[in-house]
């Protein structure tokens, strides 16, 4: 039996995230209430709320969410969806159900601690770093060359966790030629999907180009509901949804019946919570480059791709390490060294730190951010 390390990033919020007075480096947008569902709601929707029954779920979850999600989707039914508490299940059943000790994964790396251990715990991986020195780039001849002949999947995320970086759409068609030429699963975490700068440059989601495309996704991030726990894959491979349904038996079983609803309620009235999220973050992002090119002495930033987290360099003689300590001593404003980002596959980029721009309180962190800089 393998056992997983710990998890430093989570462990480094159970520490803190409470006991701070801004997160600064939360990775989520601005948290729906209650009140500002209902007044999207129309009294169908108000009807399902009344009517709830607090009893076990499908563990796949009700046709209506999982049809609520399909939506989302250009090529999907519901038949295709599996719903999880929260995506990182979603990243937990996948991983445990693809991979065996004699397999290979290539992961794109910096990311979200579990992409990497997950895998790690199960079989060989290579990872593969984005270019920090080159805009946080995917150099594709890298994942060419790391093929083995016992590969079995590639994961990635874009808009990229921490970065914000978005590859183009002809980088991730080359993705799915390389998965498709040598039958390979390709693991997309798109959380941060609908969040990106310029329409233009958003992705395919690689459950609906390609069929052994898995895409994870939730109500976290763009749809500003984290407490809700309800995260999703999409993928064509039936019998690997089936698979990971088996999986999850011995997990979380099956959903909360009011989360469900209140997802599919957030669901049907997307596009508006949508652009509310987008507008946070168009004018928390405004700020942002404003202080960072008022301090470009300090860091080095360039506006994310998309997402609403970025992965700016810090400059200062002492290091990000003593850095981001002290800011939390003295003015109870957090962010995430990139040292939290490090495992046994790869060391983070030195002097990086992870920022969130998805929060409406972000302009009064930032505020202390500054007068902490100009106090010491």
């Amino acid at each position: 039996m393998s056992f997983l390390p710990d998890f430093k990033l989570e462990t480094y919020f159970s520490r803190w995230e409470f006991n701070t007075k801004y997160n600064l480096c939360a990775s989520d947008t601005e948290s729906l209430s209650l009140e500002y569902l209902l007044d999207l709601s129309d009294d169908k929707d108000k009807k399902l709320l009344e009517e709830i029954k607090f009893g076990y779920l499908e563990t796949y979850g009700s046709i209506e969410l999982r049809e609520a999600i399909s939506s989302t989707y250009n090529n999907s039914s519901y038949k295709d969806i599996l719903t999880f508490a929260g995506a990182e299940e979603g990243i937990y059943v996948a991983m445990k159900s693809i991979l065996s000790k004699k397999d290979h994964a290539i992961v794109i790396t910096p990311n979200y601690q579990s992409a990497q251990t997950l895998p790690t715990s199960i079989c060989d991986v290579t990872a593969i770093n984005l270019d920090s020195e080159n805009n946080w780039n995917l150099d594709i001849q890298k994942i060419k060359d790391s093929l083995q002949p016992n590969t079995l999947l590639i994961s990635i995320n874009f808009p990229h966790n921490p970065t914000g970086k978005v590859i183009s759409q002809s980088e991730l068609n080359d993705l799915v030629n390389i998965s498709r030429e040598n039958n390979l699963y390709l693991f997309s975490d798109e959380i941060y999907r609908l969040m990106e700068r310029d329409e233009n440059k958003r992705l395919d989601q690689i459950s609906d180009i390609y069929d052994k495309g898995i895409s994870l996704n939730g109500m976290s991030k763009t749809y500003g509901m984290p407490g809700i726990r309800i995260g999703w894959i999409s993928c064509k491979d039936h019998s690997l949804l089936d698979k990971m349904e088996k999986l999850k038996h011995y997990l979380s079983i099956c959903n909360s019946t009011p989360n469900e609803i209140l997802s599919i309620i957030a669901l049907k009235y997307r596009s508006k919570i949508i652009e509310r999220s987008r507008k946070i973050i168009k004018n928390n992002l405004f700020k942002l480059n404003s202080f960072f090119q008022k301090y470009e002495n300090l860091f080095e930033w360039k506006e994310p791709d998309g997402g609403c987290i970025g992965f700016p360099k810090y400059n200062g003689p002492e290091g990000v390490e003593v850095f981001c300590e002290n800011l939390i001593k003295e003015k109870s404003v957090l962010l995430l060294p990139s040292s939290v980002y490090n495992s046994k596959l790869i060391n983070s980029p030195n002097n990086h730190f992870r920022i969130g721009y998805g929060r409406s309180n972000m302009p009064q962190a930032l505020s202390e951010l500054e007068n902490f800089i100009n106090n010491n």
